[in-house]
């Protein structure tokens, strides 16, 4: 007669209860991994966001500050980019992004700061300004129109840091964010 071998009953509980020990103690550690990277994603896209801003205003001054249909205008990668201008509303510094289409900053929409992400970077993530599309998981960020000191700004939510209202749907208006003030041609990003 043989005699089988193999581990007892005590031995497979001991290692399942290391096992889950062992679980317990590195599952936190790859939670925070997960929330860093989308703080270091969000701060990446502000941060490219920033350099292409400056980079739009270094071309125009560089241009000789052109103008089209009245209005500092410069041809940046093939698209054509208005800028603020002195003449405009609560005199904001002058040269930075407002949109595609000849406007102040006081008319500029959700639609612009979609269309200045796709255009100022040069491999955007996905971008909606339609809070119903970002519930789908198809877009990275919700643009939307805010006011950042009497001025209007364009605010990018980052969508993999919404948390849930609680329905299954996410907030879309509850991450980490960056905000553009086109009247300063500045950029911040907010970690919530």
């Amino acid at each position: 007669m043989k005699k089988q071998t193999g581990f007892s009953l005590v031995e497979l509980v001991i290692v399942i209860i290391v096992v889950g020990l062992l679980a317990v103690a590195a599952l936190p550690r790859f939670l925070n991994v997960t929330d860093e990277a989308k703080k270091a994603s969000i701060e990446g896209v502000a941060g490219g966001y920033a350099t292409a801003v400056l980079s739009v205003r270094a071309q125009w001054e560089a241009y000789g500050r052109p103008k089209s249909d009245n209005r500092n205008m410069v041809n940046y990668d093939g698209t054509d980019i208005y800028l603020t201008q002195a003449e405009d509303a609560n005199n904001p510094s002058v040269g930075y992004p407002i949109a595609l289409t000849n406007k102040a900053v006081a008319a500029l929409s959700a639609t612009d700061c979609v269309a200045l992400m796709d255009n100022l970077l040069q491999n955007p993530p996905k971008v909606t300004s339609d809070s119903s599309e970002a519930q789908g998981g198809k877009y990275l960020f919700f643009a939307s129109l805010t006011q950042e000191n009497n001025q209007n700004a364009c605010r990018y939510y980052q969508l993999a840091s919404a948390s849930s209202n609680g329905g299954g749907n996410s907030d879309v208006t509850s991450g980490h964010y960056f905000t553009y003030q086109p009247a300063k041609g500045l950029v911040q990003t907010v970690i919530r």
